[in-house]
């Protein structure tokens, strides 16, 4: 299903775009568009309590529809992040710096449904992962990192960040290490299955780190600050769980970005297939780093 979801303000509008893909692949997810339409029971509320999202299906003359959207999805809360499960089924988003139990939603296409998966607030979420394989998810307050087990619905894991302030997460593609960026300028890595502490501490920025991202088919990960640089790192992850992993500085990009207002890379993520890195600045600027 060609799907694109796009965060903007209280809404995430999933678009089928148009022209990129044959007309029968477009039918054919328009159909089922129309089955998720069906089986859409919009949630009640009591008193002045507002669900935490609301759907909503554009009329197919509506220019909306004529544009390629197929579903708004209104939230309480301002959105800051959007991020797919594998399988494409699931997706969960996240508020902007709202301490409630409805900061963390996670959502089903096919049931056209939205639900908590946290009875209490977490503190102030940072960032959520689900796992490449397992039917885990991450999530990750300004000091801590929680596994959940999204079958059982119990805590799995708990990790201390080591960063006084973290701002993002990414997950090794074969799904037992990870890597936390954080705001006081430092990465940190993580063996899941070894300590709750971090693995390896680096430091390679002058300033905040925005992002970090794996690359899923090359030994590769990089981070991205406000320094204006981005920076690639070979990261080896041996089958042998008796050897460490091989943590290598590679390349620093810079001059791609303009630092504004003090702000500079907010954004960096690695191409599905190919060795290239994708960036996005505060000066309004995207780009490819091959």
């Amino acid at each position: 299903m060609p799907v694109l979801a796009v965060v903007s303000e209280q809404t995430v509008t999933l678009i089928v775009p148009r022209d990129l893909f044959d007309g029968e692949i477009e039918r054919d997810t328009q159909k089922l568009f129309n089955q998720f339409r069906s089986r859409y029971i919009a949630p009640t509320t009591s008193g002045d309590k507002k669900p935490a999202c609301v759907w909503t299906f554009p009329d197919r003359e509506s220019n909306e529809f004529k544009e390629g959207r197929r579903v708004v999805m209104t939230f309480e809360h301002l959105q800051k992040r959007i991020v797919w499960h594998l399988k494409g089924d699931y997706f969960a988003t996240l508020a902007d710096r709202v301490q409630t139990s409805s900061s963390v939603l996670i959502h089903s296409l096919s049931k056209t449904s939205s639900q908590k998966p946290f009875a209490k607030s977490k503190g102030i979420v940072e960032a959520i992962e689900f796992h490449p394989v397992r039917p885990l998810f991450y999530v990750s307050n300004t000091t801590h990192v929680f596994i959940y087990n999204l079958q059982k619905q119990s805590l799995t894991k708990k990790f201390q960040s080591g960063a006084r302030a973290v701002s993002s997460l990414a997950i090794h593609p074969k799904g037992d290490h990870f890597v936390v960026g954080s705001f006081d300028k430092r990465m940190m890595w993580f063996d899941q299955d070894t300590s709750s502490l971090p693995y390896k501490k680096l430091k390679y920025h002058s300033k905040a780190i925005r992002n970090v991202d794996f690359s899923k088919k090359y030994p590769l990960f990089v981070s991205c600050s406000d320094d204006g640089s981005l920076n690639i790192f070979h990261g080896f992850v041996s089958e042998d769980p008796m050897i460490n992993p091989l943590i290598v500085p590679v390349k620093v990009l810079k001059g791609g970005h303009k630092v504004k207002d003090n702000i500079g890379v907010l954004d960096c993520q690695f191409h599905p297939t190919q060795p290239w890195v994708f960036s996005s600045g505060a000066d309004g600027q995207v780009h490819m780093w091959s």
